[in-house]
């Protein structure tokens, strides 16, 4: 095994490694930050004799951390990057004739084995920090593991990492050895800052940040969830801070490389740095200086969202796993101290692990390339958590619809022109349908904007970033550009024969409708800065944004809540640019005009118009008569239930009818009297009502006679029968006069009565076949109130005496006698002189 001059912790377990993989194919590493395992395994196995001079192949997650394994381990072997140990990224590769190594990220990998799946010439794939579990990292093991059971039995594979459920995924590698190494690490003292929610996370960082410069040694490296709170941050610290001996230096992946390297390089002598990074600096990485961190316990995931087929971008709390690689950072080469925006008692709150992208991902790119690779179900493939069937559904449909698959699955002539670029199925369908219409390259620039982030500035407008795109002349743009002329050539070359023609250049927003069709946006009010998407989705921009006076958006990027996401990354587009996108044949959606009936809540009435509707937005409108028809009858009686079933014409007598049916349907629950109270009546109103209002168009328009139809026709002539029997709208006294019965008393059925009326009465009268006593309300002559009962013989004989001796001294010309039950009913005084 090869000798090293400097040691490493790792070092300890390099024979234990070795031994493993001449005994087995597959093994799993596991070791904590700083013991060497990115930068010493590769070098240790590369003369084990099973490599037999084949290369070994090491992913990193992102570009920052390849570049930095690639140009450590050369240096190691006192060599410049493309000798011994190489480089293949997107932009900056270096692979000369004498590569062993190559240092690759994850994406780039996944390209590598689609194009050459029997991986010929390498001899074993070293998967480093897996714990970060993104989509091209499960995908590439995937199929790395698919290679090795049918094509290479001798090819090795190693997941390394240092935060790992070692055991699970020795499951998957066929329970392959475990070899963990102690590592080294300096102590990190833990300082819990807590969260003020009254304070902005910038705000307390930056505060944190100060506070650590006073009390603390060396240089800071502080963790953000992204660039616009790591930009917020610099413009607070450089407000305050007037020491010189302080450098702020940002870290994120839309810089460029030159800016990304000048934040890991050590600081100056007498210098110290305060680094404001992203999760980027969790792993593969040793900033050197750092002896203090500061965790905002933040970071910023993409959700894919599988009913919708929109990607957001959310702020989450870290994991455990990603908290303590982060704190893992002060002690990488000495003691440190770790500055925690949480509470202590939070910490165990924490999920575990970070969650796997693959759970909440756009599942298109994968299930593409699968189809590629020859397997139409990539369940059948090893993953260590097998993909979501909602999201597999949702892009099997958006991939059978832009043609890239047929209805078993498997990939279409189209499908191959797509997946023979390296991006996002929708960014290659955009390339490859511009190219058909002879602008691949607009579409390959616009395309190279969204892939690399930060390329043209920030701006949310995207022809803002293409236009100043054009006159960047730094080396990433050139490298930038150069790629995307390639995409464009491969594009051209796919386009079919005879149908690339000259056209007039196509605004960025069609182009960008070409990728998301779905994301057609309209504006909810001119220059609100509020959106419609196509979808049925909401989008905002500040209204201050020159791009929010635009009547229609093309939306490439959101983030936050899903019913009001904000718009990272739009074009605008013109109205007749949507009937181009439908023409071309790209869309989800048909332009489709037809006559649609509405309630106006606040005019009360009906209103027909002629619509065009493209999904969800409504282009244009025109208004039109109302049609007297069973649908706007319907419409209208939905209507009026929605303002009120109280605001009906409703007659006196309607409305005693209600009130008797409700009277029995409470007295006889049994015998299935309808609800006609006005929570009952506005469930179904296009059952009752609409039937009834013919040719009406407005709540004026409805006439008391259409509510006696609507009522009679809920009441069957059975009902009705034992209604006027059982629930009688007036009541009969000893007298002949006829008493309306009042069925809305608080009190139940009442009746109000002059008590000489009822002289005679001996039993007290009923309703709902004699089951509930009716009210009375026993009147003095002059019609005053006496008293109330339900229970007329019992008041004979009781209070009578008291009320008679008193009605007596007050009415004398009016009878008052001894037995009320035996005497003349009477609705006179006694004649003079009796």
């Amino acid at each position: 095994m090869r000798a090293f001059d400097t040691a490493l912790p790792i070092d300890a377990v390099l024979g234990d490694l070795a031994a493993a993989l001449r005994a087995r194919p597959n093994a799993v590493l596991v070791a904590p930050p700083g013991a060497g395992k990115t930068t010493r395994v590769p070098l240790a196995l590369l003369d084990e004799p099973w490599t037999q001079g084949g290369k070994l192949i090491l992913l990193e997650p992102r570009r920052l951390a390849a570049r930095g394994a690639a140009h450590r381990m050369a240096q190691t072997l006192g060599e410049p990057v493309g000798e011994t140990v190489g480089l293949r990224v997107r932009l900056g590769s270096k692979i000369g004739p004498r590569t062993r190594i190559e240092v690759v990220t994850e994406g780039v990998f996944a390209r590598m084995i689609l194009d050459d799946p029997a991986l010929d010439g390498v001899a074993a794939v070293l998967f480093d920090e897996f714990h970060e579990r993104s989509l091209d990292a499960d995908f590439g093991l995937a199929l790395a593991l698919d290679a090795q059971g049918g094509l290479r039995e001798e090819l090795r594979i190693l997941v390394m990492s240092a935060t790992l459920d070692g055991a699970r995924v020795a499951r998957l590698l066929g329970d392959a050895p475990v070899i963990e190494s102690a590592g080294r690490a300096y102590p990190v003292e833990t300082r819990y800052r807590g969260r003020d929610p009254l304070k902005r996370i910038e705000d307390q960082v930056a505060e944190t940040a100060l506070l650590a410069l006073n009390e603390q040694l060396g240089s800071q490296l502080v963790f953000l969830p992204g660039q616009g709170e790591i930009r917020r941050v610099e413009e607070r610290l450089r407000e305050k801070l007037r020491d010189p001996a302080v450098e702020i230096a940002p870290l994120y992946g839309a810089l460029d490389q030159r800016e990304q390297d000048r934040a890991v390089l050590p600081a100056p002598p007498g210098k110290r740095k305060v680094v404001l990074a992203t999760a980027i600096a969790e792993t593969s990485l040793t900033i050197e200086g750092v002896r203090v961190v500061i965790d905002s316990g933040l970071a910023r995931v993409p959700v894919y969202e599988p009913d919708i087929g929109v990607t957001r971008l959310e702020t989450r709390r870290v994991s455990r796993a990603a908290a303590d690689q982060r704190q893992g950072r002060a002690g990488r080469t000495e003691p440190g101290v770790c500055y925690r925006l949480w509470e202590e008692a939070a910490t165990g709150a924490l999920e575990p692990f970070a969650r796997p992208e693959i759970l909440s991902a756009d599942l298109s790119p994968l299930l593409l390339d699968c189809a590629a690779w020859g397997v139409a179900d990539p369940t059948t493939l090893s993953f260590l958590d097998p993909p979501p069937a909602p999201a597999l559904k949702e892009a099997r449909s958006l991939l059978a619809a832009i043609g890239a698959l047929d209805a078993d699955g498997r990939i279409t002539p189209d499908g191959r022109a797509l997946q023979a670029l390296p991006l996002p199925p929708r960014l290659a369908r955009m390339i490859v349908a511009a190219a058909r219409l002879g602008q691949a390259g607009a579409a390959a620039d616009l395309a190279a904007l969204l892939v690399e982030r930060g390329l043209g500035g920030d701006a949310v407008d995207l022809a803002e970033r293409l236009e100043r795109l054009s006159r960047e002349r730094g080396g990433r743009a050139g490298d930038m550009r150069r790629l995307a002329e390639s995409w464009a050539r491969a594009a051209e070359r796919h386009a079919r024969r005879g149908d690339i023609a000259a056209a007039e250049p196509l605004s960025p927003g069609l182009l960008l409708a070409f990728a998301y069709p779905e994301r057609v946006a309209k504006a909810r009010a001119a220059g609100s800065g509020q959106y419609l998407l196509a979808n049925g989705r909401g989008g905002a921009l500040e209204a201050s944004q020159r791009l929010a006076r635009e009547p229609y958006l093309v939306v490439a990027e959101m983030t936050g809540a899903a019913q009001q996401a904000r718009i990272m990354a739009a074009a605008a587009i013109a109205e007749a640019e949507i009937a181009r996108l439908v023409a071309h044949g790209l869309a989800p959606f048909a332009i489709v005009e037809r006559e649609e009936v509405g309630f106006d809540r606040a005019a009360r009435a009906l209103r027909a118009r002629a619509v065009r509707r493209y999904g969800a937005l409504t282009l244009a409108e025109r208004p039109l008569p109302v049609a007297g028809s069973a649908e706007t009858a319907e419409a209208l009686a939905k209507g009026v239930a929605g303002l009120g079933i109280g605001l009906l014409p409703w007659t006196r007598a309607q409305n005693q009818l209600r009130e008797r049916v409700a009277f029995l349907r409470k007295a006889e629950p049994e015998q299935g009297w309808p609800d006609l109270s006005d929570e009952g009546l506005a469930q179904e109103p296009e059952r009752w009502l609409a039937p009834h209002l013919p040719g009406r168009a407005s709540l004026a328009a409805i006439q008391a006679s259409d509510l006696d139809s609507a009522l009679a026709a809920l009441l069957p002539w059975e009902l009705k029968r034992r209604l006027d029997a059982e629930a009688p709208t007036h009541f009969t006294a000893p007298t002949g006069s006829s008493l309306a019965v009042d069925y809305a008393a608080e009190a139940g059925p009442t009746i109000s009565v002059r008590v000489q009326e009822l002289y005679g009465l001996a039993s007290h009268p009923a309703l709902a076949g004699g089951r509930v006593p009716l009210v009375l309300e026993l009147l003095s002559p002059a019609h005053r109130p006496i008293q109330v009962t339900r229970d007329l013989p019992g008041f004979w004989r009781g209070s009578w005496a008291a009320v008679k001796s008193e009605m007596k001294g007050r009415y004398p010309r009016h009878p008052w006698p001894d037995d009320p039950a035996a005497a003349a009913p009477t609705t006179r005084a006694k004649p003079r002189g009796t």
